[in-house]
């Protein structure tokens, strides 16, 4: 499939760009960049967030769905329109629907958080669950929208959509004009498009750099391939970049603007979401933190760095898993079991240890049968509240000092 815009080169992003931001005035939030102390310090660069998490349904992607049913002709929105969605483009199209007075129907996979379900028919869309992942959904949606002469609403792969996404990178340019380098997050490459494009035609110098997961690498492989390709699997709990195929337009856009692709791991993901939940008490979903987790994979310091944290649509469970996990990672919780000898006094001497190193014991198990010979020995284990992996390490070896044998376990 060739792209809509073909001519896409002849256009006046900047201008285009600009007037959606005209558009959405009295809808948006225009998010204010925050200056992380923390992150700037951790990783040696000045580090700003743009908190796409605190914006008008919780993402980003109002901006788009908002400035493409604006651009519609009346015929068209007395039709109605149709769009895809994995949640954050499905809220947005949805909100702009309603205001527009356009009737929205939403595909969106079965396995979509409820709280992007539940959010998405609050502003009255029709919501039809169908498929396991966004293209999947995606099929459906083209499908009914033939049946129903609906207008599809791309998530990503149409130019005023990604006009729209685009205001995002002007507003950061507006706040900080020397800034050097914006991490972007990717799934279909809507934002990173519209961001690059404004970004490059303001500032050429900048640098524009996309994050994806290592589970759904779908623009870096269009990247290195040359060409635009569908991944025959993803794999990862970030499910706002979950596309196995990115756009036409957009891989054109990035393929040209773009200056690179970080890979980050689901651990890395989940550190990043407890450190911006602890250290600036914003609550973001996992693929809204990707631009955060590419920090540490920068290769250079002292430069001025903008995160898109591009949405915060996450449910209480799912969060509290997350951030239970990233404790782990980053040192904060470590568990270990330790055979004793069945004698008195055992038990004490290793909490003793623990408590002169300062670490909170927050569970205990002793379980004589658990242990290799429970004739002798009883297996205790352990789960305290550490200060990172310096910490752990400190406390392993005072155990081992003390003839202790452990098997830490995480």
């Amino acid at each position: 499939m060739k792209t809509k815009f073909t001519d896409y080169e002849n256009l006046n992003h900047e201008e285009n760009i600009r007037n959606a931001a005209n558009k959405l005035e009295g809808t948006i939030k225009k998010t204010s960049l925050i200056y992380s102390d923390f992150f700037s310090k951790e990783y040696g660069n000045n580090v700003y967030i743009k908190p796409e998490n605190l914006q008008v349904t919780g993402s980003f992607k109002v901006r788009g769905a908002f400035n493409k049913i604006s651009n519609l002709t009346d015929e068209e929105k007395a039709k109605g329109v149709i769009t895809a969605s994995a949640g954050n483009h499905a809220q947005g199209v949805a909100l702009s629907a309603q205001k527009a007075g356009v009737k929205a129907i939403i595909v969106m996979p079965t396995v979509t958080p409820l709280i992007k379900v539940e959010g998405t028919r609050s502003y009255g869309a029709e919501v039809v669950l169908s498929g396991n992942v966004y293209d999947e959904s995606y099929k459906e949606a083209l499908r009914l929208s033939k049946e129903t002469g609906y207008t599809f609403v791309h998530a990503f792969d149409d130019y005023d959509v990604l006009c729209g996404q685009g205001t995002l990178g002007l507003e950061i340019l507006e706040d900080l004009p020397n800034i050097d380098e914006i991490l972007v997050p990717v799934g279909g490459g809507g934002l990173i498009s519209g961001v690059a494009l404004i970004a490059k035609a303001i500032k050429p110098s900048i640098r524009i750099t996309g994050v994806e997961p290592v589970g759904a690498l779908t623009m870096k492989t269009c990247m290195d391939e040359g060409c635009v390709v569908e991944l025959e699997r993803i794999s990862t709990t970030a499910e706002g970049v979950a596309v196995k195929r990115a756009g036409d337009l957009t891989y054109e856009i990035v393929n040209k603007y773009v200056d690179g692709i970080i890979e980050v791991t689901e651990e890395d993901m989940t550190e990043a979401l407890l450190m911006l939940v602890e250290k600036h008490k914003l609550i973001a979903e996992t693929s809204g933190v990707l631009s955060l987790a590419a920090l540490k994979k920068l290769n250079f310091k002292n430069k001025n760095v903008a995160c898109i944290v591009s949405g915060g649509n996450i449910d209480v469970l799912t969060i509290s898993s997350l951030i239970n996990k990233g404790l782990v990672s980053r040192g904060r919780i470590f568990c270990f079991s330790v055979d004793l000898p069945d004698k008195p006094g055992q038990l004490l001497k290793v909490s003793q240890i623990l408590a002169d190193a300062g670490a909170n014991v927050i569970k205990l198990e002793h379980n004589q049968f658990k242990a290799m010979d429970r004739f002798m020995n009883v297996q205790l284990e352990v789960t305290a509240e550490t200060n990172g992996e310096k910490h752990i390490q400190q406390i392993l070896n005072t155990l081992i000092n003390e003839q202790f044998k452990i098997h830490r376990i995480y």
